[in-house]
């Protein structure tokens, strides 16, 4: 009998785990196919961020596909601070509002060069985009 359940529940934890994959790898996917249209973009477990022509795009990943997609004329943005108590976030100060865009990551060192990035690009109009 004890072998019984402990099977059980190691079954179903097998099972757990195979379900959360492959919902991972669908958000994967969606972004992927999503990317494909920008110069560069960024995928994170909280947001995803791309940038074509002067447009920066974000929104957030899910096994469906892109949810909650928005687009900002960088020409709006006035400054990108990068906050870091909980989480790392990009903020987003814009010119015409007192909004603030705020983008999620879980890695700090690549909200940084993002950050660096967007930085340089409101400063000097460079094209050296982060990977």
């Amino acid at each position: 009998m004890k072998e019984g359940l402990f099977w059980l529940t190691l079954l179903l934890v097998f099972t757990l785990l195979a379900w959360a994959g492959r919902r991972e790898f669908q958000k994967v996917e969606a972004y992927r196919q999503w990317s494909g249209s920008f110069t560069n973009a960024k995928y994170d477990i909280y947001s995803v961020l791309g940038i074509k022509d002067n447009t920066l795009v974000y929104g957030k990943p899910t096994n469906k596909g892109i949810i909650q997609e928005k687009s900002i004329s960088i020409d709006r943005i006035s400054s990108v601070t990068l906050e870091q108590k909980e989480k790392p976030t990009l903020i987003f100060s814009l010119k015409d509002s007192q909004d603030k865009i705020t983008i999620p990551f879980t890695e700090i060192n690549l909200a940084q060069q993002w950050e660096r990035f967007i930085r340089e690009l409101l400063v000097e109009g460079k094209n050296d985009l982060p990977k």
